[in-house]
C-alpha cells in the first residue's frame, strides 16, 4: 500500500511541478525508442527548450500535424533537426530517414524527466 500512496504522490507532485513551471507532459506511445522508453512511460517536456544532438525531444510530426512524436536529436541540418528512433526495427518507425529534418518551428521542446513508471522499489537486506 506504501508504494502505491507513493506513487500517486509522485504523480501528483509531477502534475503540480508542470504546471507551475508551465512544463507539458507527454505519454510515449509504440516501440520506437525501445529500450530507453516503452509504452506507457510518461515524460515532462520543456517547452522551447531548444534540441541538443543526443537529447530526447517531442516535435510535431511533419506529415501528420497534431500527432506529438518522441525522437533523439541526431543532428541539425540547413532544414532543421534530423530526429531519429532508437529502435530502427519497431514497427511503423517513422523518423527522419522517412520525412527528412524537422524545422525548428516543429519542435516542441526537450525532454526533461521520465516521471511514470516509478523504478521498482528496491528491498535492502537486513
Amino acid at each position: 500500500m506504501r508504494i502505491r500512496t507513493a506513487a500517486l504522490c509522485c504523480l501528483a507532485g509531477a502534475a503540480a511541478l508542470a504546471a507551475a513551471r508551465r512544463l507539458r507532459t507527454v505519454e510515449v506511445t509504440g516501440d520506437s525508442m525501445l529500450p530507453g522508453l516503452r509504452p506507457g512511460d510518461w515524460l515532462i517536456v520543456r517547452p522551447g527548450a531548444r534540441p541538443a544532438p543526443g537529447a530526447l525531444v517531442v516535435a510535431e510530426h511533419p506529415e501528420r500535424r497534431g500527432l506529438l512524436i518522441v525522437k533523439r536529436a541526431s543532428h541539425r541540418t540547413g532544414d532543421g533537426w534530423w530526429l531519429e528512433s532508437d529502435n530502427q526495427r519497431a514497427a511503423g518507425r517513422r523518423d527522419s530517414w522517412d520525412f527528412g529534418a524537422v524545422p525548428d518551428a516543429l519542435i516542441v521542446g526537450r525532454v526533461a524527466a521520465r516521471y511514470w513508471p516509478l523504478p521498482p522499489a528496491r528491498l535492502r537486506d537486513g
